[in-house]
């Protein structure tokens, strides 16, 4: 088995038409379809179900899709490190950040790390909660943020900060009349929302918020970036949430933001790193995330003033 083989079985796994998996590898479709043969014959198994209709998956090659991707992820980390060493570089981390992870704390962070440890190069990569702890899981990465805890065995999940959900608002929208808005008037409005597969952790925690009020939501859209949903809502095609962290990040003139009434509902940011001792490396980079607690970017965060 070669490497050919598995861009080739990767190429028609994501598009699902060999056709287009000639195309997009710029080879005919004959020694295409011959190599997956190939494949699948070393293997001992078959991958694909094929009619004259549609091509997919079977099970053992949904697995092997997976296992394939991860090859070529080690490829290019093992590329990446090389190229780092290159440069001067004496150590490495890799961090995973899924959820939207608010820029402001990770500047600061990246900032000391920087200063106090300018040998070691820290590799950010953003993927979902689900790639994350697969990457945990399998080496491919030393740590990374989510704002879930429910990460299963072999991973283990720290609360390292936590901050208030806030409201984001278009500009002149008629709920602005009030200065803490109240959950049950905000769900009155139609809500652009985070998709649930791209925000995983971030969505959870929102839906247990949601579910203290017994009323139906009403959904506008539902974006994969925060910078999305903030620029749907500048455009008036909702209400939208975030954490004040965030919002420092993704400030926009037509968005106002308010707190909700009562006590402010706090969302958490997990450190997640896989089950053991962690290395030297590791356990300083842990230990710059600690003091990071609180609310550096509340001072920053300027709302119109509450009536």
């Amino acid at each position: 088995m070669e490497l050919r083989h598995l861009r080739c079985f990767i190429a028609v796994a994501e598009e699902l038409h060999f056709a287009r998996a000639a195309e997009r590898l710029h080879i005919e479709q004959s020694p295409l379809s011959r190599a997956i043969k190939e494949l699948e014959h070393h293997l001992g198994t078959q991958l694909f179900e094929r009619t004259t209709r549609r091509t997919r998956l079977t099970w053992a090659g949904k697995v092997f899709l997976d296992e394939a991707l991860r090859i070529f992820a080690c490829i290019d980390q093992a590329k990446a490190s090389v190229k780092a060493a290159a440069t001067g570089y004496r150590g490495r981390l890799r961090i995973a950040l899924s959820d939207g992870i608010a820029q402001p704390r990770l500047s600061a962070l990246l900032a000391q790390c920087r200063s106090e440890e300018p040998e070691v190069e820290i590799r950010l990569l953003e993927v979902s909660l689900s790639e994350q702890m697969k990457g945990l899981n399998s080496d491919l990465f030393d740590a990374g943020f989510a704002q879930s805890d429910d990460v299963g065995q072999g991973i283990t999940a720290e609360a390292v900060w936590s901050d208030p959900l806030m409201v984001t608002v278009p500009a002149r929208h008629p709920i602005l009349a009030h200065g803490r808005i109240p959950l049950r008037e905000v769900l009155r409005y139609p809500l652009v929302l985070c998709h649930p597969e791209n925000c995983e952790g971030f969505w959870s925690q929102l839906k247990r918020v949601l579910r203290t009020v017994d009323t139906k939501l009403i959904v506008a859209d539902r974006v994969p970036s925060l910078d999305l949903m903030m620029t749907l809502v500048a455009a008036g095609y909702g209400l939208g949430f975030a954490t004040e962290a965030h919002i420092a990040g993704s400030r926009n003139p037509d968005v106002i933001v308010r707190p909700l009434a009562g006590r402010s509902p706090m969302l958490t940011t997990y450190l997640l790193r896989p089950d053991g001792v962690p290395s030297e490396q590791l356990s300083r980079f842990i230990d710059r995330v600690s003091p990071l607690d609180g609310s550096p970017t509340s001072a920053t965060i300027q709302c119109e003033a509450m009536p």
